[in-house]
């Protein structure tokens, strides 16, 4: 039995949780959301907890349990409290802001670029600390406006200059000796 797809998942007040068919309807305080799981899991809805099951032990079936009941749990979440990731920006110069509810990045380029964010997402900024913050109720959709911020000036190897998650470790090289 999968570890995580055999755990019940705990609906919070003030989320509404629909099932039509093979597909779950979350609305929560921060939005809604919808997932189409495949036709041959079976999602049960009783009683605040929502419950995942199987028809059989096949390969195929085991690595579609535990992810449904993870994505239907992400959406649970998201609904609920959100989610958020950090970047934090490098560089002398570099610089973001927020204007207009678009990010404003400065890094290092002959023109700032602008980032509008998709419906449902939105960004802050804290130049004290230089971070980023993406939040949304999406984790998907979270993860990959962040991915695309990082794109724009990964961070280089020497200096460590560019934008990276908060949480990320920058392998160092060391840069050319002199003549001796």
């Amino acid at each position: 039995m999968s570890r995580i797809g055999r755990l019940p998942i705990v609906v919070p007040k003030g989320v509404e949780v629909k099932i039509e068919g093979s597909t779950v309807y979350v609305k929560g305080p921060k939005g809604e959301l919808q997932f189409t799981f495949p036709a041959s899991m079976e999602v049960i809805f009783q009683e605040e907890t929502i419950e995942v099951k199987r028809p059989s032990d096949e390969r195929n079936h085991r690595s579609l349990h535990g992810m449904t009941r993870a994505l239907i749990n992400n959406m649970v979440l998201g609904v609920s409290n959100g989610f958020e990731k950090i970047l934090e920006v490098n560089g002398v110069g570099y610089r973001a802001e927020v204007q207009d509810k678009g990010l404003i990045l400065h890094v290092g380029y002959s023109h700032p670029v602008i980032m509008e964010p998709p419906f449902g997402i939105s960004f802050d900024t804290n130049m004290r600390l230089r971070q980023i913050k993406v939040m949304g109720y999406d984790k998907q959709l979270v993860g990959q406006v962040a991915a695309n911020i990082r794109k724009v000036r990964p961070p280089e190897p020497y200096k460590g200059k560019g934008i990276k998650y908060l949480e990320e470790k920058i392998r160092r090289k060391a840069g050319k000796t002199g003549k001796v």
